[in-house]
């Protein structure tokens, strides 16, 4: 899977114009500003899936500085966020407040501790999930979502899914893998004055204006072309997608409408502009050579993208915001520095106490990005700060060290436009440590700050932590997490084996270039090993510091900087653990706290990975011994089973396969119990036991399913599995099967076609001791192909089980006249290649002949 986003800070864009968005882009923005609006948010944004499997990454995203959250570009669908839940179970997600999110979904709440609620609702198209779309608005405590808003919100995300999937049959990868694009969102600013005029085609993109029109775009009236580009180009990409989804929203409205945009004019400043309609909407076009996919008012039927055009003409007008003027004026008279900022992060507005205070001898403020024209602003703790004040709505304090080291008190009030800042010279606070920013509330403005919003992705790296269960898992996390929270490039992670550091993972290091340091003794005089050996962090500023204590050590770069983590969990030595960083960098007291601290965690996780590698290890042999060896070679009927384990956890479960011969019959069976690891593989065994004791006492079917269920019960109430049992006569393929709460069987008949059975079913076994299993008979013809499974065959994250089940019938059809051995490895070797498989796997497969 590819898209327009492949590489690079902007997504290429094949076909388009310069600066001119792609059909995808303008989808994806204009969902993402609908839905803002239609409920009432403050931010909205697509996540899409990515060519990385398993990753979503943000596409777009409007109301906010996509530079503030930076963490949340990429998430991964296994994990525990809202988007993650919503891409795998295909389900919306709805949080009302701060209290409900923070019981279901605890990282995200970690990593933005402010008060917000938010909507989450997937999009896709049948059986295709694309991504998901995401709104964030103020909090409602005590109340919960309406069935407005939540209908609002779904329905913004069906007409998307139904307009990518339109987009997609005529031939565009719908997917993302470039950093977010930002698009800006509708005013509510007064009622303006107009000053200027222009008209808007929609079928032509011809654009026609006025003088005053031209003049704020930077051109003479009489060399304006008169074309959409020639409008959009002047204008920042956030600005003109923003512009872009504001007027196919103005046109997909019922009835009269208009709506109202910040723009940045040539001279750096924000100027209002107004749209709405001027004619009525004509019939779409949908024969051969039909314009883009548009973005439909409203929802049709199922599958239906519904009505599709916009209007023929906009009217756009240029407003004067009336007292604007005279706010300017009482603006400059205040003594005090004050900027105006949109809520993507532009200066609007600085008075002129703010020129003084920063220096007048800097570019002109307005137009530019308050974190581009103030550097020193550019610090992940004052960004927590400016991400409190915009997602809480409430004023924030805090003081900031400039770059000329004197200090600043920053205050923050946010609205639906943007965000004042006033700045007041301040003193140095008492006792912060040289080189580290300040964090210091101010009374009650300072509700929301605190050290602990800085430090919350640590905490959020701790929390992960504790979920990982394989030594992979861990490492994973740590990129994840912890290089993002500290800016670092390269990880190296080294485990502790008979006196020796062995690598066990490694990113961002030239290739083989660690090699050269696996397997070296604690005695080797090493960073590496010497934090371990000590039981002290070292943190190097530069690499000529790291040279000059370790003279003639390898380096992989001669810029950086590097830290060296003791791996120590309990007491006991597991590792060491190298962060690695592009550029020179002073560690602050803070971060080596927090990072000796972190280091621990990974060592105990590191740990408890080693005791599930242990358990795991005992839990496969356990499965070795109970699965059937070999199977029996009968007349009339061939059989094949295959095993496989999962890569998750503790990897061995309780799925099982028996082909059992009952005199002139044989029972086939496939079961799944609960769980994995040791207790699962020890049911598991029993379970076999008893299905083949009923099966051998010459019990019918019901009966075989029905005692098996009460001796679980009665073995441990707790536990419970799902079974397939089908007993066949060899000989004229006659079969009586039942199902307990199991995957249905394919069929694949000797002219090819293949089925998936409808068995009758029963509960799962272990839950009810009364429960009874209808039996359905059924006829195997010679030539014909039965497939017993489980779940983990068929099932895969962020896709509905059907899928895997059509995916897997699709599969075994296509297997020809090949050998039944040979159709198993294949069926197989499409499981495997999943990196990440949560459950373990068992197939059957019985074909008939002659």
């Amino acid at each position: 899977m590819t898209s327009n986003g492949a590489t690079g800070d902007v997504p290429r864009r094949s076909g388009a114009a310069p600066g001119t968005p792609t059909e995808l882009e303008l989808l994806l923005a204009e969902a993402a500003v609908g839905a803002t609006e239609a409920v009432g948010g403050f931010s909205g944004g697509v996540y899409l899936r990515s060519d990385t499997e398993g990753l979503l990454r943000l596409a777009v995203m409007t109301g906010l500085p996509s530079r503030l959250f930076r963490p949340w570009w990429r998430v991964h669908v296994n994990r525990p966020f809202p988007a993650a839940q919503v891409f795998r179970s295909g389900r919306p997600v709805y949080l009302a407040d701060a209290e409900e999110a923070m019981r279901r979904f605890p990282q995200l709440m970690v990593s933005l501790p402010f008060p917000f609620s938010g909507f989450y609702a997937p999009v896709g198209d049948g059986n295709e999930r694309f991504g998901v779309l995401a709104v964030l608005r103020a909090v409602t405590p005590g109340r919960p979502v309406v069935h407005g808003d939540r209908r609002r919100m779904s329905d913004t995300a069906h007409r998307l899914g139904a307009a990518l999937g339109a987009l997609r049959d005529r031939g565009t990868e719908i997917g993302w893998n470039a950093e977010p694009l930002s698009a800006q969102m509708p005013s509510l600013s007064a009622p303006p004055v107009r000053i200027g005029h222009f008209t808007w085609d929609l079928r032509t993109d011809a654009v026609t204006g006025d003088a005053v029109f031209c003049r704020i775009l930077g051109h003479r009236p009489e060399d304006f072309p008169g074309t959409l580009t020639a409008f959009t180009d002047r204008l920042t990409p956030e600005d003109g997608l923003g512009l872009r989804a504001v007027a196919r929203r103005t046109g997909a409205a019922d009835g009269p409408d208009a709506r109202r945009i910040r723009l940045r004019g040539v001279d750096g400043r924000a100027h209002l502009v107004e749209l709405s309609e001027v004619s009525v909407r004509p019939e779409p076009h949908t024969g051969p050579g039909a314009g883009p996919v548009a973005f439909p008012a409203r929802p049709g039927p199922a599958g239906d993208p519904g009505p599709g055009a916009a209007p023929a003409v906009l009217h756009g007008f240029l407003v004067d915001l009336g007292p604007g003027q005279a706010v300017t004026e009482a603006g400059d008279r205040l003594p005090r520095a004050m900027l105006s900022v949109d809520r993507l992060g532009r200066v609007t507005y600085a008075n002129t106490s703010a020129e003084t205070l920063l220096g007048r001898g800097r570019p002109e403020l307005a137009g530019r990005v308050l974190w581009e024209a103030l550097p020193w602003l550019a610090d992940p703790v004052y960004e927590d700060h400016f991400r409190a004040a915009l997602m809480a709505r409430a004023p924030v304090a805090f003081v900031a060290r400039r770059a000329d080291e004197t200090w600043l008190e920053v205050t923050l009030y946010s609205g639906h436009d943007g965000v004042t800042v006033t700045l007041d010279p301040a003193e140095r606070p008492v006792g912060l440590p040289p080189g580290a920013p300040a964090d210091r509330p101010a009374g009650p403005l300072g509700a929301l700050t605190g050290r602990s919003t800085g430090l919350y992705r640590p905490v959020a790296l701790a929390i992960a932590l504790t979920e990982a269960v394989t030594a992979r898992q861990v490492s994973a996390v740590v990129t994840d997490e912890l290089l993002p929270a500290f800016g670092g490039r390269q990880l190296a992670i080294y485990l502790l084996h008979e006196r020796h550091l062995f690598l066990a993972w490694e990113t961002g290091f030239p290739q083989g270039f660690l090699d050269r340091f696996d397997g070296v003794g604690l005695d080797a005089r090493l960073p590496g090993v010497e934090t371990l050996t000590t039981g002290r962090p070292l943190f190097f500023e530069s690499m000529e510091h790291l040279a000059a204590a370790y003279p003639g050590i390898p380096l992989d770069a001669h810029v950086g900087a590097r830290a060296f983590l003791p791996l120590i969990a309990s007491g006991r030595p597991v590792g060491s653990c190298i962060l690695g960083f592009d550029q020179p960098r002073d560690f602050s007291p803070e971060e080596r706290a927090v990072l000796t601290a972190l280091a621990g965690l990974i060592a105990q996780a590191l740990e408890r990975a080693r005791r599930y590698d242990t358990e795991a290890a005992l839990a496969r042999g356990l499965q070795d011994a109970l699965l059937p060896h070999r199977l029996p070679v009968l007349d009339h009927v061939d059989t094949v089973g295959r095993y496989l384990p999962g890569t998750q956890g503790m990897d061995v479960g309780g799925d099982w396969y028996d082909v059992v011969e009952t005199g002139d019959r044989i029972a086939l069976v496939i079961g799944d119990v609960q769980g994995h690891g040791v207790a699962a593989a020890a049911t598991m065994g029993q379970l076999r036991s008893a299905l083949r004791a009923f099966a051998l006492g010459g019990h019918d079917p019901a009966e075989v399913m029905s005692g098996t269920n009460r001796l679980l019960i009665d073995l441990d109430p707790g536990q419970f599995a799902s079974c397939v049992y089908l007993l066949l006569d060899p000989a004229t393929g006659r079969a009586q099967a039942v199902r307990a709460g199991h995957p249905q069987p394919l069929l694949r008949h000797p002219d090819g076609r293949t089925e998936v059975l409808d068995l009758a079913g029963g509960v799962v076994l272990g839950v009810d001791a009364t429960a009874s299993y209808p039996v359905t008979e059924l006829t195997l013809e010679p030539g014909a192909l039965l497939a017993l499974y489980t779940d983990g065959m068929v099932e895969q994250a962020g896709a509905d089980i059907d899928t895997g089940v059509e995916r897997l019938r699709a599969a075994l059809a296509g297997g020809g006249a090949e050998p039944l051995a040979e159709t198993a490895n294949r069926l197989i070797r499409e499981a495997r290649r999943a990196e990440d498989r949560p459950d373990d796997i068992a197939l059957l497969l019985a074909s008939r002949w002659e």
